[in-house]
Parts: structure tokens; sequence; C-alpha cells
């Protein structure tokens, strides 16, 4: 079976050395959901082990962009890596000593784990380099979307069925149709230009709305050209500064609207409640309170639209050794308190900190963990019909990967199960298992998955900032 990523547009040229930039790392962490009990304990192939140099910046943000050059392949050593999945509220554990030139012995199957097949990506004039290669479950395949998007960040998907996307190094929002249905954008159309570091977008009452660091813009086609012809800021209030700079918005069933900032330091007191937060706003951007505290870095926001509960993903802090904390992913509560900075993970305290009496035993735990420094951003519930319907109602969540660890890990795709719209590890199914890898070559770093989006016809849309592409992953059986 031949992936192969048809590339019919211009030459997507590949940039700079890597720049590293994201706040949280990780492998492959399966973490049981919030129920105590001792889960099975599993093998999985671990990342290479190359380690990349360690950034200046003091808060590198999870979020950045970093441009890559295609590199020669690495020959870097593979890991094996153990890990012991424990109930949440425990931190994975990881063992695996990396033996130069060597690879270990292959790690045994396990009940519902998938055995991704490693498959070269096809390429043509214009298309990636010879040898790049995306692992998936048997039956997917993969395609490039659309390139040239420089420092691509968040999809959005129109009332209309129009995929949008935020180009944050940019200052531009852009329309990609399929008109033919050839899973290939026809064109890139700017929708929006000059509307700062731009990152969430979501839609409400006919116009589309966009967060940079410190701004909501209500954008609106009025003569239905295609772009954007009144750009309204409603909100110019949202925190600035050092730190994670990057703004997620969603509206949620409430009809009201949802904002995620992230903190403005690795571990600290935050002096303005909006940092570290996620703030409920009317629909016209007013502050109304903060919904839920104490997630250091909850870049991805998404509402189930089947319970229309919000989940969020958390980048943990840093400077705590490889595995420690766990990255998480929470069913956010409304007035609920998720730790930071005091406590991670499942009410565990930070001992670096000075913290307050019980503290820790007051605040509510994640209902995923996952391998630290992974950096999980963007995630999507599975909605639609096109791949089996296993996968309907399972939550994908993209990885962009360490910096904060001696072995890089993350780069890749998630697939968490569901089940009764909660994670489950029914009849022993693996909770959190890779569904896309390969950005990661053996140390050379090419792509850094950012936001991934069910499309109309139930493919999965994929964001790539390293490498300024959207990737389309579709079934074929």
């Amino acid at each position: 079976m031949n992936l192969r990523i048809d590339t019919k547009l211009a030459a997507l040229v590949l940039l700079g050395a890597l720049v590293l930039g994201a706040c949280d790392s990780g492998g492959t962490a399966t973490v049981p959901r919030p129920t105590g009990t001792t889960a099975q304990r599993t093998v999985v192939k671990g990342t290479p082990t190359v380690p990349l140099p360690k950034p200046t910046v003091p808060i590198p943000d999870s979020n950045s962009t970093s441009q890559v050059l295609a590199a020669q392949p690495s020959t870097a050593a593979t890991v094996v890596a153990t890990t012991t999945v424990k109930p949440v509220g425990a931190t994975p554990t990881v063992s695996g000593t990396p033996s130069s030139g060597v690879t270990p012995a292959t790690a045994p199957a396990q009940k519902g784990a998938l055995v991704l097949a490693a498959q070269k990506l096809g390429t043509k004039a214009g298309g990636f380099g010879d040898g790049r290669t995306i692992n998936l479950p048997p039956g997917f395949k993969i395609q490039v979307y659309a390139t040239n998007l420089n420092g691509v960040r968040w999809l959005g998907l129109s009332p209309e069925g129009v995929v949008y996307a935020t180009l944050k190094a940019d200052g531009r929002v852009v329309t990609l149709k399929d008109t033919n249905n050839d899973g290939v954008a026809d064109e890139v159309t700017t929708f929006a230009d000059n509307v700062g570091a731009v990152q969430g977008i979501d839609f409400h009452d006919g116009a589309v709305y966009v967060a940079n660091e410190g701004q909501i813009i209500r954008l609106q086609d009025t003569n239905n050209d295609g772009k954007a012809d009144k750009k309204d800021v409603i909100a110019d209030d949202l925190p600035t500064g050092s730190g994670h700079s990057t703004r997620t918005i969603a509206f949620g069933p409430d009809g009201n609207l949802y904002v995620s900032a992230g903190s403005s330091c690795n571990v600290c007191v935050e002096t303005n409640e909006k940092r570290a937060a996620i703030s409920l706003c009317s629909a016209d951007g007013k502050f109304q309170r903060v919904y839920a505290k104490g997630l250091r870095n909850a870049v991805g926001i998404v509402f189930n639209s089947l319970t229309g509960d919000l989940w969020a993903t958390n980048n943990g802090r840093d400077e705590l050794g490889d595995n420690i904390p766990p990255e998480t992913i929470y069913n956010v509560q409304d007035g609920a308190n998720y730790g930071w900075p005091y406590c991670y993970g499942n009410q565990i305290t930070d001992k670096t900190q000075n913290v307050p009496a019980g503290y820790c035993a007051k605040t509510s735990g994640p209902a995923v963990e996952m391998q630290a420094h992974s950096a999980p951003l963007g995630l999507a519930f599975y909605t639609g019909d096109m791949f089996p319907a296993a996968y309907k109602g399972d939550l994908f969540v993209a990885f962009h990967g360490s910096w904060n660890r001696s072995v890089p890990t993350g780069y890749k795709v998630v697939r968490v199960r569901f089940a009764d719209n909660q994670p489950s590890t029914t009849a022993g199914d693996l909770l959190v298992e890779d569904f896309a890898t390969g950005w990661n070559d053996n140390g050379d770093v090419w792509g850094r998955p950012v936001d991934p989006m069910v499309a109309p016809d139930g493919s999965l849309l994929l964001t790539d900032d390293a490498a300024g592409v959207i990737y389309r992953i579709y079934y074929q059986g």
C-alpha cells in the first residue's frame, strides 16, 4: 500500500534549520481514563535519540513556528521505549537506552494497537524531497491539500463548508476551496490580511471571528466576493507581553465566545486572571469572567458537537525532567481549577513551588495524560463518515513536538479512543495510540503538526506550520 503525497502545486521550499520553540514534548504514552484502576502495560516505539539544542529564550512557545530544511538522513539510533500505563494522576515512566546505530527488537503486538505502515511519500516536481514517509494505519492515505502557507496554524470550517486557515506568520486569513473534489485546494485566496499574529478562528452569525495575541476581530464579507470588506476589533483586552502568545477561540452552544490564553512564564503566579485560563466572553467580545483556570497553556479548545462539552489540550511546565509533568487533556468544567502553577497531573504537588496548604487537593484532574513535553495543540472529534465506524466520536490530537527533553518526541497525530463520549479503554484497547507519525525522521524533523479538522467529505485536514502545508488524510479501505 503506497501512501503518496500528491502535490499539484508550486515548489515547497522548507527554509532554515530547525528553530526550536515547543513548550512541551512527548512520546507515545498511553494512559487510561480516570477510573483509578490499573491498566495494561504497553510497549511502543520511542523517538530518535538525537538531542535538539535548547533555545536561549526563557519561555519557548509550543505554538511557535519552526521552519525546517530538508536534511540528509540521520544516522541516529532508534529507541524502543517501554511505557508503563498508569491511571490518570500517575506519571508515565519511560525507559530505554539509545544504542548508536542499533535498532532494538520490534515491540510485541498488543490488543487494540494498530500497526502503522511506513510509506514513502510520493514526489513530483515541486513536491517534498525523496525519502519522506508518513506512517498511517492500514487503509489510510495522505496527500498535500495546499502548500506555501507560511506559518499556517488553525483551521476553520464555515457553515457553508468553506475551509479557512490562519497564517500567523503572515497575519492573514485564507480560504481554500476544492471545487473539483480531487483532495487538493484549487487555490489559496486571502480572505483578510493585516490581522496580526492570528491563530484562533470561529464563525458566528454570518461573520468570521479571529484572535491574535491582544485582540478579537470580527470579519465580514458584506458583498459576497470572498474577501472581508469589514473588519471590527471587538475586543482589545486580551493579555499581551511575555510568554505564550497564541489565542484560541471557540463559540459554545450557549452562543458565548470562549478564549484561551496561556501563561506569561514557565511557572509563576499570574497577576492577570485571564492568563493560564479560559475566559468566557459575550458574542460581541466583552469579557464576562474566567471560565476555568490553572491551565498553563491550553492551546487547543473545542466543543464536542454531540454533547456540547468543552475539551482542551494543555502543555505542562518545563525543567522537571524528560517525563514530568504529563501532558493533559481536560473535559473543561465551569469554575474548575486545574492546578497550575502549584500542581500538575491529577493533584500532584509541584515541589519546586511554595504551595499553599491543601491547595492541590482542591484542584480538578485531567481526563487523559500523555507523554511529557509532547506539546499537544489542536484537537478534533471525528464526526465524519469516511473513516471506519470504530473512529466515530474519537479524538485526534496533534503533537507539535519537544524542546525541553533530552530525546525529542512528539511530531505526530494521536488518536484518543472514546466510548459514550468519554475516553475509554474498553476491551483492553489502547486509550491513546499513534495515528500519523514520521515528521521526526530519526532526528531529521521536517514538519510539525498543529491542528486537525474534519473536512466535509469526512477526511482529516492537518496543518503543519514548519513545512507550511495542509495535509489531507483519507480512507480508502
